[in-house]
């Protein structure tokens, strides 16, 4: 750390927050979609941009497993298959399974059956009318414990944190989401202060991997990934400020999106980490990821000081995939992870180049290891602050043995060291802006390891493992530290069945061609996609 970056010699100077001058970019088959449409409004031009599905039959008779769709929700819903109200009723069955023995997934801190039976009985009375809201509207989705959401409180994963901070008002994101008629189903577990990658929480339980409940779910947006892996619900949403939604989405074989800095109003998220934190999506599908994109992007608060940069949805229902796309792969940081990962991602691309012709171009990142560095006291900067009004009167028993390491560190950080940082993302940003110069995205694992055992004396203290941490965010940094958008989609498992992820990441404010190329390497993987262990069927009619 003094070498590489409190006394590094720097000639830029700091760049405090990632935010992007929107740039128009030339970008394949999307259209251009007003800025000032409602959340419903923008639902429906996602939802335009959508391939006619193949229909899964509601009795799972398709020959491979995948996940439903909100678009299957939908059309069950407007046929009367099933209502709202019974697939609400069915979740909180599951939930509840979920949470007992011999499961003890602990994918939730809080969940209110009054409150889910609720919105799913006016859902279901909208749909016999014929007025449903949106697609979304009666589409269960969870909200990471980071955010703001009534009408629960925003525990941050710890015992203490509402009672100096109280929820009054849903997130802005949130409030958009309600606006679509979705069923909010309540907070989902996390790293406590989302300051770790493994998911164990000591107060709330550990977030289990539905594909093999022994291992880690991963984190800090572990029961968000862990929810939409068992199939209780489609779509959730985590924060991300240092892979914390794309490590769990890789982890437990789900879709991650996190946006570019800027593009989601923040208002109602906990200031944990405001330079680096962004709201993200998890889902089993890429399409669910742009249409929750499309909701939850609508500037809905005057009061609230946004970017307002144009939008542009992908035109997924185009008869062929984007063309002549280029892929920045820097070899030794791409095979900086376990064999079975390398092999399956460089899998990946040889898929991709056979199938659409697209191109892997070899590149280097300059200082990745000083660019973790200073994301790294960065992140820990800006929390330890968010949060020294409280520490003071917090006695910290009530801190997990990692949580508690965590901020002994962050609190030692100096002013100095902090500015060095910006000056080194400054530095970084470049760097980046170069190298997007020579192809569209860059491409690498999502994560060095593949799900891990939870073991059990971590289960009271928390966990401290540096070496399998530094592993799982060691290809997240740049999309938290620079506010470039990324995305993780499966493209496989290991020799025990565990997923592996591949990650995507573009250039300022391209998320309809990052939701392109994803949906397109999601297309080559249908046929292989496993059921998980622990997996639960809402919308089955046998």
């Amino acid at each position: 750390m003094s070498k590489l970056v409190t006394n590094a010699e720097l000639e830029e100077s700091p760049v405090y927050v990632p935010l992007h001058p929107f740039d128009e970019i030339e970008e394949q088959d999307v259209k251009h979609v007003g800025s000032d449409l409602s959340p419903p409004e923008l639902v429906q031009q996602a939802i335009e941009c959508l391939p006619e599905s193949f229909d899964k039959e509601l009795n799972g008779s398709n020959s491979f497993f995948r996940y439903w769709t909100i678009s299957d929700y939908s059309r069950a819903y407007k046929s009367g298959e099933i209502t709202p109200k019974l697939v609400a009723e069915r979740l909180i069955a599951a939930i509840h399974e979920s949470s007992n023995p011999p499961f003890k997934m602990s994918f939730f801190i809080d969940y209110n059956t009054e409150d889910i039976l609720k919105q799913a009985t006016e859902s279901t009375l909208r749909y016999e009318k014929g007025l449903p809201i949106s697609a979304l509207d009666g589409i269960p989705i969870a909200i990471k414990d980071e955010i703001d959401c009534r009408p629960y409180p925003t525990t941050g994963g710890t015992k203490w944190l509402h009672k100096f901070r109280p929820c009054t008002d849903d997130a802005c994101c949130v409030k958009c989401l309600r606006q679509c008629g979705a069923i909010l189903v309540g907070k989902t577990n996390m790293h406590e202060l989302g300051a770790g990658t493994s998911g164990i929480n000591p107060h709330y339980g550990a977030t289990r991997n539905p594909h093999d409940p022994s291992k880690i779910s991963g984190g800090s947006s572990s029961g968000s990934a862990a929810v939409v892996a068992s199939g209780l619900c489609p779509v959730a949403l985590g924060v991300d400020g240092g892979g914390s939604v794309r490590m769990p989405a890789a982890l437990c074989g789900v879709v991650g999106l996190k946006p570019t800095f800027g593009r989601v109003p923040h208002s109602g998220v906990l200031p944990l980490n405001w330079t680096v934190g962004m709201v993200g999506i998890l889902a089993g599908a890429v399409e669910d990821a742009l249409i929750v994109y499309a909701a939850i992007i609508a500037q809905i608060s005057s009061s609230q000081p946004t970017l307002s940069p144009k939008v542009y949805f992908p035109l997924l229902n185009s008869a062929k995939p984007i063309s002549d796309i280029k892929l920045a792969r820097y070899g030794e940081w791409f095979n900086d992870c376990s064999d079975e990962i390398r092999e399956c991602c460089t899998n990946a691309l040889d898929r991709l180049h056979k199938q659409y012709g697209w191109k892997t171009v070899e590149v280097t990142i300059p200082e990745i290891e000083v660019m973790r560095l200073a994301h790294y006291l960065t992140i820990g900067s800006e929390c330890s602050t968010s949060l020294s009004p409280h520490l003071e009167k917090l006695d910290f028993k009530e801190l997990g043995w990692d949580v508690r390491v965590g901020l002994a560190v962050y609190g030692a950080f100096s002013s100095k060291e902090y500015i060095q940082a910006q000056r080194i993302r400054n530095r970084q940003m470049q760097f980046h802006k170069n190298l997007f110069s020579q192809a569209d995205v860059i491409v690498s694992p999502t994560v060095g390891v593949t799900a891990y055992p939870i073991l059990d004396d971590a289960l009271k203290t928390g966990e401290l493992d540096y070496i399998n941490g530094a592993a799982l965010v060691r290809y997240s940094i740049s999309g938290n530290f620079l506010g470039l958008p990324a995305v993780t989609i499966p493209v496989g498992y290991d020799k025990s069945g565990l997923p592996i992820g591949l990650q995507l990441i573009g250039k300022p404010w391209s998320e309809p061609t990052l939701i392109h190329i994803a949906f397109a390497v999601q297309n080559l993987y249908l046929a292989d996609c496993r059921k998980p262990q622990v997996y639960y069927n809402l919308l089955n009619t046998n």
